[in-house]
């Protein structure tokens, strides 16, 4: 599956995306919901498998099993978003296996159709959607209109990885003294989760963190920046940390047009993100990254920004 996605280039802002169904049902009607993930992040998509249950996991978890020797754990999407469904429709469902951070996880899904490619500018931020049937708007981070006028929503999958436990907190995990800088660092990233994770390590390391949701954000942030350092602005901006699947321009086009301006191209930037395979740490490094990180490691994290910062100052 992940082989879809190896002809995009660097800079050309499109992703590739599994585009799946969840059904809602509501007292006879049923109401038909388009979701996506991208390519990059799916291993292969089997039937509903014979699930081991275990006790004293979130509801939206429905067991564990055995993929070839490695134990999967299989969150029911609907449940994690609030979408009443029925025992038919999970019966008949599908499980897309997926990596996040270098962990698989199977995701419940009632029908998978098809692969699109989408351009990054086509997908709005969802920061005007409050709810759709229901679903809670924080779990959307992007939407894109399709066929037939129907919305596709992306889900900020991210929130189940941390609802189970998987991102670990970066408290109490940074030696006192043991790295401290001053300066700005930008920070890109249209996961409110994990934003709000890495700007906490990055203000435990003395950074003043601003934030951007997209390319085009980050890209507005910079100009602001230049119009008040100016030409100092290498000096005052340490690093820029990106994410690379963010709505309108994505990390890989927006660290492109970085480094094709003169202006901004010696401010080092490093990839974080929850996209763990090797064909992407070839694009970050393509596209002019000093450093490709999964999400999220926080001793990796805070000894690789320690390693470009202080190269980029030295």
């Amino acid at each position: 599956m992940k082989g879809q996605g190896e002809i995009l280039k660097v800079g050309t802002n499109e992703m590739e995306l599994v585009d799946f169904r969840i059904f809602k049902r509501e007292g006879d009607e049923i109401y038909e919901g388009i979701y996506g993930v991208n390519v990059a992040k799916v291993r292969e998509i089997i039937r509903f498998p014979k699930l081991t249950e275990l006790p004293g996991v979130p509801s939206f978890v429905e067991g564990i099993f055995d993929l070839r020797g490695v134990v999967i754990p299989v969150v029911n999407l609907a449940k994690w978003m609030g979408v009443e469904s029925s025992e038919e429709m999970d019966r008949n469902a599908r499980v897309i296996i997926a990596e996040f951070n270098n962990i698989l996880i199977g995701f419940v899904v009632h029908e998978a159709k098809r692969i699109r490619r989408i351009n990054w500018k086509d997908i709005e931020p969802a920061s005007f959607v409050s709810s759709q049937g229901g679903l809670d708007g924080s779990k959307i981070t992007g939407v894109t209109r399709i066929e037939d006028d129907s919305v596709l929503l992306i889900l900020d999958l991210e929130g189940v990885v941390q609802e189970l436990g998987l991102f670990q907190p970066s408290s109490g995990t940074l030696e006192d003294g043991k790295y401290h800088f001053t300066g700005h660092v930008l920070l890109l990233d249209d996961s409110s989760t994990a934003r709000r994770i890495i700007k906490e390590a990055l203000v435990q390391m003395g950074f003043d963190v601003l934030e951007a949701t997209n390319g085009e954000q980050g890209l507005a942030v910079l100009e602001e920046l230049y119009t008040k350092y100016g030409a100092d602005i290498s000096s005052k901006l340490r690093l820029i940390a990106s994410d690379i699947e963010m709505p309108l321009m994505d990390g890989f086009h927006f660290a492109a047009k970085v480094k094709s301006d003169n202006r901004f191209k010696m401010i080092p930037i490093v990839f974080n993100s929850s996209i763990s395979d090797h064909f992407s740490e070839i694009r970050g490094k393509e596209a002019g990254g000093e450093a490709y990180l999964v999400k999220f490691d926080s001793n990796l994290f805070y000894d690789e920004v320690a390693r470009v910062v202080r190269a980029h100052i030295e």
